[in-house]
């Protein structure tokens, strides 16, 4: 029985290390899929598991259990950043700049609020442990870590600010639906409506390509070719089909146009009047759909890493009889084939032509599913370690006692989403599958919680027992709160937002996933998801960035 014996007891052994984590992430994993009023804590409960077996004496050898601590912190962020890159600026775009400026808006003030809750209470609660307060009220755990890296640069000795974290958090996810509710119940919101006011605003502001047809009745251009008439307008289309003495075709630039022809166009809203005043009249009855047409659509996969990077334009069109690309597909957003957008592994394009023709375009781009399944370990390990050293950097800024690191967290935060961006543009594989980005983020997710729970677990437990544990829930329901409802308010009183979107907007706001689903039990529309996307690449980056900043912008208060 000796070796059972050792088995649980030596902190130092591997198979006790990884016996020991393999619980922990078992039992948390089980735990989180228990479902109250609607609400699961997912993954997260496996910090708690990790308090609970850590208090109870389950003990890992301290190098290792932080080396798995920020080795999964790193892999979290990292590919969160990989997956929000190729979106990442365009979010930016048309609404969402007012939904990331909301955004910016409730991290000042969840921040605010954190600082002066501080003032109010230093004598009580620390900085440390007040910031870890704030990233358990605003459920944001990458942002926990980057501050205990940046406590460790600092050489900070006291309790544990996952402790605080851990105690402010549960209250956080209910509170943050709970404000969802207490807006609806404020303005008298009518779900069925907003759902409708939605559907007609997208249909109304939608951003991706449209089609339609124009029907050429402008003698000047009889006898020019699209490629011209293209440059005459000075606006970027698409004619992907042609209907000329009841033959339908799949022109390309060298194609002629005759008076009475009539274009199928795909182009951005904005060019939609200028292209049809310049060729004629809008044909809304037209049907260029005939069952005899020798035109046939498909959406091909690009898979080929040879064509990772390259433009539209390079494709060379001429090449390949008629076949147009007419849009983009790209991490859940429609592009308009501009000539100089690059392609990126994954990429779904939606082509027209004959059949024959685009079977050739499909063998250029790759199409085969298959090759996207194996990983680009290069790109991604090269990024991390870009993203390392970047993190090391330091900052120096006047008036800070020491200088600003974007840390473990931050650095391949903002290196991942510029790969995930510009990436193919150098030639860069950064492509992975939706699958097998969700698993590298899960288990990152789920090595730092379990490290952050076992190391924790008896000063947590002292906490809720005879330490400030509840004062760190009470905090934290403040910090939750107040920003949130500030925020929400001013979306629907000033701008009249949507509430799906509102709600959407708190979830990203926080980075909390349980919240958005919450918020898809309320209506089958996308909206909520789609604002959720929008503002959390920056809800993330600025709070795994904001706990480091405040901490050392104040950190003479805490310094011994």
């Amino acid at each position: 029985m000796d070796w059972l014996v050792s088995l649980w007891t030596d902190a130092d052994s591997i198979s006790h290390i990884i016996l020991v984590y393999a619980l922990v992430i078992t039992a948390g994993m089980l735990l989180g899929q228990i479902k109250i009023f609607g609400i699961s804590l997912g993954v997260t409960f496996v910090l708690f598991a990790g308090l609970l077996l850590g208090y109870l004496g389950l003990k890992v050898n301290t190098t290792v259990l932080y080396f798995l601590r920020d080795f999964g912190l790193i892999l979290f962020v990292f590919f969160i950043g990989l997956q929000v890159g190729p979106s990442f600026f365009s979010s930016f775009k048309s609404g969402g700049v007012r939904l990331n400026l909301l955004t910016l808006l409730g991290v000042i003030l969840s921040l605010v609020v954190t600082v002066a809750l501080f003032f109010m209470f230093s004598s009580t609660v620390s900085l440390p442990q007040m910031l870890g307060v704030y990233f358990g009220a605003v459920t944001n755990t990458p942002g926990l870590g980057a501050t205990q890296e940046a406590l460790n640069m600092l050489e900070y000795n006291g309790e544990d600010i996952a402790v605080a974290y851990a105690c402010a958090y549960p209250l956080g996810v209910v509170s943050i639906i709970g404000t969802a509710i207490l807006i609806r119940v404020i303005f008298n919101i009518d779900l069925a409506e907003e759902d409708r006011q939605w559907e007609e605003s997208a249909k109304a502001n939608s951003e991706a390509p449209i089609f339609f047809h124009v029907k050429v009745t402008n003698p000047a251009l009889e006898g020019k070719t699209i490629g011209q008439i293209r440059t005459f307008i000075g606006r970027p289309f698409i004619c992907s089909r042609l209907l000329h003495k009841a033959e339908v075709i799949s022109p390309h630039a060298e194609n002629i146009v005759h008076k009475g022809d009539i274009l199928r166009i795909v182009t951005a809203k904005e060019s939609k009047e200028a292209i049809i005043a310049f060729c004629g009249k809008e044909e809304e009855d037209a049907n260029l759909e005939l069952e005899s047409s020798p035109i046939s659509t498909q959406t091909i996969r690009v898979t080929r890493k040879d064509v990772n990077g390259i433009t539209v334009h390079d494709l060379h069109f001429s090449h390949y009889d008629g076949v147009n690309i007419t849009r983009v597909f790209r991490a859940g957003m429609t592009l308009f084939p501009y000539p100089n957008l690059h392609l990126q592994l994954g990429d779904q394009v939606y082509c027209v032509g004959p059949e024959r023709s685009i079977k050739r375009l499909a063998s250029r781009l790759g199409n085969q599913e298959k090759k996207l399944d194996q990983p680009n370990l290069i790109s991604i390990f090269l990024g991390m370690a870009v993203g390392i050293i970047f993190g090391c950097l330091p900052f120096a800024i006047p008036g800070l006692p020491v200088p600003l690191k974007l840390g473990l967290a931050g650095g391949p935060l903002i290196i991942a989403i510029l790969l995930g961006y510009w990436g193919p543009n150098f030639r860069l594989v950064t492509y992975t599958t939706s699958s097998a980005n969700l698993m590298m983020r899960e288990l990152g997710i789920a090595l730092f919680l379990a490290s952050v729970g076992l190391a924790a677990g008896e000063p947590f437990v002292r906490a809720l027992v005879d330490g400030n544990g509840l004062l760190y829930a009470a905090l934290g329901l403040v910090i939750t709160i107040l920003p949130l409802l500030a925020v929400g308010c001013l979306a629907r009183k000033l701008y009249n937002m949507n509430y799906h979107s509102i709600v959407g907007l708190l979830a990203g706001a926080t980075t909390d996933p349980p919240t958005l689903a919450y918020a898809n039990t309320l209506s089958e529309k996308s909206s909520s998801a789609v604002a959720y996307s929008t503002v959390y690449p920056l809800a993330m980056f600025l709070r795994i960035l904001s706990g480091q900043f405040i901490l050392i912008l104040f950190w003479q208060f805490v310094a011994p």
